[in-house]
Formats: C-alpha cells, structure tokens, sequence
C-alpha cells in the first residue's frame, strides 16, 4: 500500500484536546492491558495470556490445527517465540506437532483434547480479566464503531 506523502507544514491541523488525549492514552493502554490480563492469567490459571491465546486460536481452526507461521500470526509473535510458546503447551500435553500432509517439511500445531479441556478451564479468568482491565472501561460507548476504528488503524 502507498503511503499518502506529508501534507505541506500549513496545511497540518493541530490535535484537539480530546484527539491528544487519545493519542497519549494510547501507548499506556498497549503496554497495561496484555500485562494486566496476562498477570491475572498466570497468578489464576497458571497459564500466561499468550499461552491461552494459542489454545484459543487452535480451538477455532479446522481441524483444531494451524501450521506454525499461522499461528504466530493469530497470535502476532515471531516464529521463534511461537516455538517456544508451543514447546510448553507441547511438553504439558495441550498440543501436539503434526507433519503437513501436503508439505513433508511444514509442521502444524494440534491441540490435544487435553488442550481443549485446559483451554475451558481457563475461559472463566480471561473473560473476567477481559472485562475487569478493558471492557469494563468503555461503558457507554459505541462498541461496534469503536471496533471498526481500530481494525481501520490496524489496517
């Protein structure tokens, strides 16, 4: 995608107060809220966030599997970090490695029945985690637009 080049220093309109706001808030909020819900994940459920995240994207893939590149995607790490994340759900039982069927070289990530069962244990603390430390926050406002807006600034 092109970027749009920078408009000219006089035609640059300065921040309102309520868009400063927005604009400083929003470093704390991607910094407090992974930390905040994966604290409670840990001390609750002894399961971190990212941990809980893997199981959950798994759940919802055919087959309860994605390859390893789809999965650090989903839960936007890097491949090496995905690795290790499934090396612990692996060595607990809650996933396994399966060869691709299509490609001898490619390995997918499977989870366990074991996997699914955890993933329903620890449901219960992230919803309220979820609520507690951000929903609960945005009382009043228009979730769907709200929703919207930030998949358009994550695009």
């Amino acid at each position: 995608m092109a970027q749009k080049p920078t408009p000219p220093r006089e035609a640059l309109q300065p921040l309102t107060a309520d868009e400063e706001a927005v604009v400083r808030a929003l470093p704390s909020l991607i910094y407090a809220l992974p930390r905040a819900i994966d604290a409670q994940m840990s001390r609750e459920q002894r399961l971190s966030n990212t941990e809980y995240l893997s199981l959950m994207h798994l759940s919802e893939a055919p087959d309860r599997q994605l390859r390893m590149h789809e999965l650090a995607r989903a839960i936007e790490m890097s491949l090496s970090g995905t690795t290790r994340i499934v090396n612990r759900l692996e060595s607990e039982g809650y996933i396994e490695r399966v060869r691709c069927d299509t490609d001898g070289r490619s390995w997918h990530a499977s989870l366990t029945d074991a996997g699914f069962t955890r993933l329903e244990e620890a449901w219960p603390t992230n919803l309220a985690a979820t609520r507690r430390h951000f929903l609960d926050h945005l009382q009043g406002l228009d979730l769907k637009k709200l929703a919207a807006a930030l998949r358009n600034v994550a695009t």
